[in-house]
């Protein structure tokens, strides 16, 4: 896996080409797995989420069987990348235009992507929108991604809306301390007064 391949070893048809094999899958469908230098098949112990293996639950582990990456006869499907063209197009993979159905999401991605103004120019305007029928089939409408990061005004007042109950909720609770205390002070004021009453009428007592 990752090997740059001659396209001519697989026919005259993709003469000129360059591919680079990214993964496959042997005759009983276990897939190739990187960095596992075997020619073969070998069962590993999985213990964090990776290629062919996500775990259920934090700390969990796992023995899997998977296929090395080191090609051989007992591959039944190889899937390559085109890494550089050749003379003549291929049938169904080059040879047509397919619209791009997913687009950048991130607001300063699409900005870098299409040299947008970060202030003037609006951003929602540049997703990938996807048709979409209703099951009639007689209305047609279209769904755009939630661009993520983007700070709209909206978010700007949901902003200053969390900071001011912030301040309001740190100002409350000082004004509830001071109060606390001015009540403590009282209290032990009168308890004090109290306290010198009562040894004074047993001086007098006495």
């Amino acid at each position: 896996m990752g090997q740059e391949i001659n396209g001519e070893f697989l026919g005259d048809a993709y003469k000129g080409y360059i591919f680079r094999i990214t993964g496959g899958n042997d005759k009983q469908g276990f897939t190739m797995k990187q960095g596992i230098l075997v020619n073969g098949r070998t069962r590993i112990l999985f213990r964090k989420q990776g290629t062919t293996f996500r775990p259920r639950r934090s700390g969990e582990r796992k023995r899997k069987s998977v296929r090395g990456c080191i090609t051989g006869p007992d591959l039944s499907v190889i899937a390559l990348r085109v890494v550089k063209k050749g003379d003549a197009d291929i049938a169904g993979c080059n040879d047509v235009e397919r619209p791009n159905r997913l687009g950048r999401k991130r607001r300063m991605r699409i900005v870098s992507a299409f040299n947008l103004d970060k202030k003037l120019d609006n951003v929602c305007k540049y997703v990938v929108h996807r048709e979409v029928k209703n099951k009639a089939g007689d209305k047609t409408y279209w769904k755009a991604p939630h661009i993520q990061r983007m700070v709209s005004e909206k978010r700007i007042r949901r902003k200053m809306a969390l900071k001011r109950g912030k301040i309001n909720a740190v100002k409350a609770s000082c004004d509830a301390a001071k109060t606390y205390e001015k009540l403590l002070k009282e209290y032990s004021a009168e308890k004090r007064a109290t306290r010198e009453r009562e040894h004074a009428d047993k001086k007098k007592a006495e």
